[in-house]
């Protein structure tokens, strides 16, 4: 059998969606059923160089960097029932955004199908997900998949809820999940990236993660939770110059990046001597006291980075990390929920890395370089990282080059929500980190950075799904210098 070369493999996955979506149809009959919808403009405008950090980042990468810019966005979704009485249930959304001073004026920002059997779910297409435990709101973000990036459109089938094992009493539960699926952003790096600089066509997508709970808040409040997620690029074509490098996408090859393994002979020689593929990944823990019945509660969460098999296990100690306390408070007008994170990322196995070789055997696999890589731009999409928003995206490079300049960073953040009126509610951020380049571009001195926001969200219960929300931001420091935006937006939800 001869298997089709990367320049097939991207209308093959598209193919296979298609199909999957339509027999997913095609296995349950669509009951009438409600669908919500929302529809939304945006605008923000600034003063410094950009739009301000907050107002920018983990929004999904329907943002932009450029000053006075914004969006008109409307979208018709219906969710999967998650009831474990139900067989059957499916989902579907369309989403989509016409913009200005953006990288791209028109934008489907989700467009899926979902299928749910028992605690099954096959999901096909572009859909907002984020990894980790952390806050979506109040959080900084997940050091692998955060809420920052375009979403990436695959085919996703998982155990998207933890779903408790019978032999344990349920005491112990599991989720996780399994995806292919292709970036989307090669005529934007075309167009952004400075001639002669790194970028890539036709690149893939590969991600798996598996979570295990022990604990039943029902019986007692105490749970802990850990896990592991994965992330590849792989296939595809990447320009430097004249040069190019053709990575092959072969079946075989989709095996290589699910179980991590060494490329052929038609692959460069650093990825036969090491592994195919740009693969990252990180270790997630939770422990979580949420007595039942209660109004409050609070989690300890810590998040470990890992670029190789080095820093995946213990060749190297686990320095780097995210490390996040989030408190629910009991009821009250002021606070509702309070975040703190400590985030270190100078570490990255240490500043030394020596590939082995017949005269020194030894190996030493430092220098990780998190979120950039020798072959492809690194782990972004459309210019956004896919991960923790603080170790600076591409986007914000002046030269137009696709590389994270500020990936050694220690830094804390502090998010805070409430509502003290029925009708008024807010969320504060506030991030101040240092960064030391990295060990490749060290900064001359150390770089600092400060950015804030304040978000103020009113619902009067006379307009019914109607809100507007007034974001003021501001950023400080030499990351990325000073600047200052405010950010109106108005929505409206409802049903059919």
């Amino acid at each position: 059998m001869r298997f089709l070369t990367h320049s097939a493999s991207r209308p093959l996955l598209a193919a296979v969606m298609l199909l999957m979506t339509s027999a997913a149809a095609r296995a349950i009959q669509i009951p009438d059923s409600l669908f919500r919808y929302s529809a939304e403009v945006s605008a923000s405008f600034s003063t410094g160089a950009h739009t301000p950090f907050w107002l920018v980042n983990n929004r999904f990468g329907l943002s932009s960097i450029e000053k006075n810019s914004g969006y008109v966005r409307a979208g018709l979704f219906h969710d999967a029932e998650r009831r474990k009485d139900k067989r059957f249930s499916w989902g579907a959304g369309v989403d989509l955004a016409a913009a200005w001073n953006f990288n791209s004026p028109f934008i489907v920002q989700q467009l899926y199908a979902d299928l749910r059997y028992r605690c099954l779910e096959l999901s096909v297409g572009s859909k907002e997900r984020s990894g980790g435990f952390e806050n979506p709101r109040l959080s900084s973000g997940n050091l692998l998949f955060s809420t920052n990036a375009r979403p990436i459109p695959q085919a996703r089938l998982a155990i998207p809820d933890y779903e408790p094992l019978k032999f344990t009493n349920s005491w112990v539960s599991v989720k996780g999940y399994v995806a292919y699926g292709m970036f989307t952003d090669d005529k934007w790096q075309r167009d952004w990236a400075r001639p002669g600089s790194k970028r890539t066509e036709d690149v893939l997508f590969h991600a798996k993660g598996g979570h295990l709970k022990f604990g039943d808040t029902a019986r007692f409040p105490l749970t802990f939770e850990a896990g592991m997620e994965m992330g590849a690029q792989f296939g595809g074509k990447s320009y430097v110059g004249n040069k190019v490098i053709d990575m092959p996408s072969k079946l075989k090859d989709w095996i290589k990046v699910f179980i991590p393994s060494s490329g052929d002979s038609d692959t460069p020689t650093g990825e036969q001597t090491n592994i195919y593929g740009n693969h990252t990944g990180d270790w997630n823990f939770r422990l979580s006291w949420l007595p039942r019945d209660a109004d409050w509660g609070a989690s300890l969460y810590y998040d470990h980075f890992f670029e190789d098999h080095s820093m995946m296990f213990f060749d190297y100690e686990w320095h780097d990390m995210l490390l996040g306390l989030e408190v629910k408070l009991p009821s009250n007008p002021a606070v509702a929920t309070v975040v703190y994170e400590y985030l270190y990322s100078k570490d990255q196995g240490s500043p030394v890395y020596w590939d082995h070789t017949e005269l020194i055997p030894e190996q030493v696999s430092g220098r990780d370089d998190y979120y950039n890589h020798g072959i492809y731009t690194g782990w972004q999409h459309w210019g956004m990282g896919i991960g923790n928003p603080l170790l600076i995206s591409p986007v914000y490079n002046k030269d137009n080059v696709l590389s994270f300049r500020h990936n050694r960073i220690k830094g804390h953040h502090l998010g805070l929500e409430g509502r003290p009126l029925s009708w008024l509610s807010y969320r504060l951020l506030l991030s101040y980190t240092r960064s030391w380049g990295s060990y490749n571009t060290p900064t001359p001195d150390v770089a600092h950075n400060f950015n804030t926001l304040l978000e103020t969200t009113f619902s009067p219960s006379r307009l019914k799904g109607w809100s507007a929300t007034l974001s003021l931001a501001s950023d400080g420091g030499a990351m990325l210098g000073p600047s200052f935006g405010t950010m109106l937006s108005i929505r409206k939800t409802g049903w059919l």
